[in-house]
């Protein structure tokens, strides 16, 4: 199975594409889309969905995972991270593909072993899980380990713990 997974946010939405299942993922792809701050929100929006549709047509990813929603503070930065999970959700939505959630402690119980670990651990895990080189940047790295966290869900020895959410 090959999966495209997201970490939206309006400046900095990671994306990875992995292959496989839990206990053998490969990396396809993975990178962080900069939006520069001089660019409006609705042309972050944009450029966004434009990015992640350009990636679909390249991977032809088979199933979509995202980060959901989480608790924040500031009500402007809910708004904002719910527009980019919004343009993320419709550059899938817009391929036809399937999409899932996962919730952030989720993610990292399923690849760090403690559901409140901090960036930094998710990204020291997902480097020594996936074999790279280096440390992926933490939108990235986020990225990929909701790639992993829908690869042991999609398994059924592991999916219960998971809970597979359709979108």
């Amino acid at each position: 199975m090959r999966v495209l997974s997201i970490d939206p946010a309006i400046r900095n939405t990671g994306y990875a594409v992995v292959e496989g299942d839990f206990r053998q993922a490969s990396v396809i792809a993975y990178e962080v889309i900069r939006i520069p701050q001089r660019l409006p929100q609705s042309g972050a929006l944009a450029a966004v969905r434009t990015h992640l549709a350009n990636v679909i047509r390249t991977h032809e990813p088979d199933e979509v995972a995202v980060e959901g929603i989480i608790y924040v503070q500031s009500h402007r930065t809910a708004i904002s991270m719910g527009a980019a999970r919004a343009a993320s959700l419709i550059a899938a939505a817009d391929a036809g593909l399937p999409i899932y959630e996962y919730a952030p402690s989720k993610v990292k119980q399923a690849v760090v072993g403690n559901g409140k670990a901090d960036k930094a651990q998710v990204a020291f895990m997902i480097r020594a899980l996936l074999g790279l080189s280096e440390t992926p940047p933490h939108d990235a790295a986020d990225a990929l380990a909701i790639g992993l966290a829908h690869l042991q869900a999609s398994d059924p020895l592991k999916a219960k713990a998971l809970a597979r959410k359709p979108i």
